[in-house]
């Protein structure tokens, strides 16, 4: 049955995990598997007594919110299906959400559908160094988010066979990657997609440089590939996406768009690409010298000492901004060498991305800026200045950017079967 096209918040998946662990006491049980930075517990469902155990992490990114619905549906799964699920000697582990005080900042918006703009007005995306997956990659070991620390602490427990993790973008299609090659995962998971009407990704900014496995499947290069952009100094191998190889076991990521496009399912040679990306790299330049003389303008009105989720904001906003100049010169780099041949795909996705970081950051450089006075209540005073002109941009940038690529809103209820249907084909390819 269909549930509303809302996405949950973390207090009501907690809760709905609750509920399940009280009515099916013999297989399921919940347990605090740490706290997050502010004290929010992390909790943990396990499903099954199997030896082998699957771990799946919602909630890795608080702007990514299909992940929390998923987890339910799949502990459902598990219960309904307790029989097979005992045959093949499993246990499902569920960590409910990884970072519960980024997804609750998420939660002010609307939970369903919403306009582009509103979407982005409610957006919180934490920098790199505060994302409970990536954090490691700049950490020294010991050194970890609370967050982080939990989930690799699960995993030397559980020593998972696979750990899925739940992503999402805003707008694009729908791909999976891969720390380590599940053969033929490609054809169930572009079945499932075909049958809710969700674009294959063909071409993707998050794994240009991975290895194709089949159509939106992507697997990690080996060691010392180049894998990711120069400006980014993320390193899967310091991530929380390796540590399953340690125990013979893998990762995979499953990402599912809330807008859809079939742009990024077009894997026909681009008739000018060296253009296109020059093109974007001029944009991210413009955008990135609006977006910070705004910021330098808004400091003052925010003041040096933000604190709790007006930190955290202040952050995201500062991170955001810093990476407009290196991310243009990772596109030029991109437009003259050409290492992977860009098809209409690829550049579609690396226009969304080139379109989506402003939207971000202007999002929650507005948030921050809504909590200032106006001035005397006078709107023409610098905190009001700046709020409406950020506005009109935020507007205009986000309708743009569903309109150019005919993005469709996504219902939260596909995005959840997307999801889940493409774990449980990952599991069963490796039973």
């Amino acid at each position: 049955m269909r549930g509303p096209d809302a996405y949950p918040t973390v207090s009501g998946v907690a809760a709905a995990a609750r509920l399940l662990s009280a009515r099916h006491p013999d297989l399921c049980r919940m347990r605090l598997a740490g706290e997050s930075r502010t004290g929010r517990p992390l909790w943990l469902l396990s499903v099954g007594h199997g030896r082998r155990h699957v771990l799946v992490v919602a909630g890795p990114h608080p702007d990514e919110q299909a992940g929390g619905a998923t987890v339910l549906w799949l502990a459902e799964q598990a219960v309904a299906d307790r029989r097979r699920m005992a045959d093949a000697d499993l246990t499902w582990d569920f960590l409910l959400c990884l970072d519960p005080d980024g997804t609750v900042l998420n939660e002010t918006g609307p939970a369903g559908p919403r306009p582009p703009a509103v979407h982005f007005r409610h957006t919180y995306r934490p920098a790199a160094t505060e994302q409970p997956e990536w954090a490691g990659s700049f950490r020294a070991p010991g050194d970890e988010l609370p967050e982080t620390y939990a989930l690799l602490a699960v995993i030397d427990e559980l020593r998972p066979v696979l750990q899925c993790t739940l992503h999402g973008t805003d707008v694009g299609g729908s791909w999976v990657q891969l720390t380590a090659d599940i053969p033929g995962l490609a054809e169930p998971f572009g079945k499932y997609a075909a049958e809710l009407d969700i674009p294959v990704q063909v071409g993707t900014y998050d794994a240009l440089f991975w290895q194709g496995s089949g159509p939106g499947v992507y697997v990690l290069p080996p060691g010392g590939a180049r894998e990711r952009f120069a400006s980014e100094p993320e390193d899967v191998n310091g991530s929380t996406w390796c540590r399953p190889h340690r125990y013979g076991g893998l990762t995979a990521l499953v990402e599912v768009p809330m807008w859809a496009t079939r742009r990024v399912a077009d894997p026909a040679p681009h008739p000018d690409p060296s253009y296109a990306v020059t093109a974007m790299a001029a944009r991210l330049r413009k955008d990135g010298a609006a977006l910070t003389s705004t910021l330098e303008r808004a400091l003052p009105v925010i003041g040096p000492c933000a604190e709790g989720s007006q930190a955290l904001l202040l952050r995201g906003v500062e991170h955001a901004v810093g990476t407009f100049a290196a991310l243009a010169a990772d596109y030029d780099a991109l437009a003259a060498d050409q290492p992977v041949p860009l098809t209409m795909a690829h550049v579609a996705a690396l226009d969304i991305a080139s379109r989506r970081i402003p939207l971000r950051a202007s999002g929650m450089l507005l948030r921050l800026l809504d909590e200032q006075p106006l001035g005397d209540g006078d709107p023409a005073a610098e905190p009001g200045r700046l709020r409406s002109r950020l506005e009109r941009r935020l507007d205009a940038g986000a309708r743009e950017l569903v309109a150019s690529l005919d993005a469709r809103w996504v219902p939260v209820f596909d995005q959840v079967e997307l999801q889940a249907r493409t774990v449980l084909s990952a599991v069963d390819r490796l039973s």
